[in-house]
């Protein structure tokens, strides 16, 4: 991996195989290598970037809104019109990408996408805010710790009380940049959801049978709007999917080529 000066922001930078074809973009709270296992599975080269304020690369300034700051790194990565590849926040960017530069998104795959404002489910998106309420509430306490734990939850992988202190710390120290995603993926700033029919190019959606129930409810929004979209669901998966069930994943990616 290697630190990459792009419009002006560090990004750390991992580059695998011959010229970039894919670009992958993972979830808040964890790191591109995450995503290395898939990336390995596809053809053509990949490249995957830590988000701002993950691993290696600059903390997010603050400035503006943090999925368009993200997008904006991840545009520059794009030469040329590509597969772009997201997991959960990582898939509200690579939405993001689609909707505004269309000419650099050849093919959009997303895994398990937290745009929580595009499902029209009413129940699924009460059962939503009853989860977030607490996370909400710990949060506003000053209690990272907490709202961290809750978060993992519903949204991350494997045993909270399982993970080394050091992990759990760093989770909750980047609980604000769950928070800074809310006026893009819940109040829908940047009107995604006003925008989903103009989508052209393939749409592939994959998620877990086992997630909580905003993500079906998202999915079917977006195939609502957007015929070409194919939903695709991993059994006995959870939103951790593209890590867990990374041979699944790959094959539902490469039917869809």
């Amino acid at each position: 991996m290697a630190i990459e000066v792009r419009g002006g922001r560090e990004l750390n930078v991992l580059r695998l195989g011959g010229a970039a074809e894919n670009l992958l973009l993972h979830c808040t709270l964890a790191r591109s290598e995450a995503l290395v296992p898939l990336a390995q599975t596809l053809p053509g080269g990949s490249v995957l970037m830590d988000l701002l304020g993950h691993g290696k690369s600059a903390e997010w300034d603050g400035q503006g809104d943090y999925q368009s700051a993200n997008a904006a790194a991840a545009l520059d990565l794009c030469d040329g019109p590509m597969h772009i590849i997201g997991h959960s926040f990582g898939a509200t960017v690579a939405l993001r990408l689609a909707l505004d530069h269309p000419d650099r998104v050849k093919r959009l795959t997303l895994i398990e996408p937290v745009y929580f404002a595009l499902a029209t489910n009413a129940a699924a998106q009460a059962d939503h805010i009853g989860r977030f309420t607490p996370i909400h509430a710990a949060y506003t306490a000053g209690d990272l710790q907490e709202a961290a734990r809750l978060f993992h939850s519903d949204w991350g992988g494997g045993s909270w009380d399982a993970m080394p202190p050091h992990t759990q710390a760093g989770f909750a120290r980047r609980m604000p940049l769950i928070m800074a995603g809310t006026p893009s993926i819940q109040d829908d700033i940047h009107d995604a959801a006003g925008r989903l029919s103009q989508l052209q190019m393939p749409v592939c959606l994959i998620r877990g049978e086992l997630s909580v129930p905003i993500v079906p409810a998202i999915h079917a929004g977006i195939c609502a709007a957007v015929p070409q979209a194919r939903d695709h669901v991993v059994p006995n998966a959870g939103h951790m999917v593209p890590l867990t069930h990374v041979a699944q994943v790959a094959q539902i990616i490469a039917s869809e080529a």
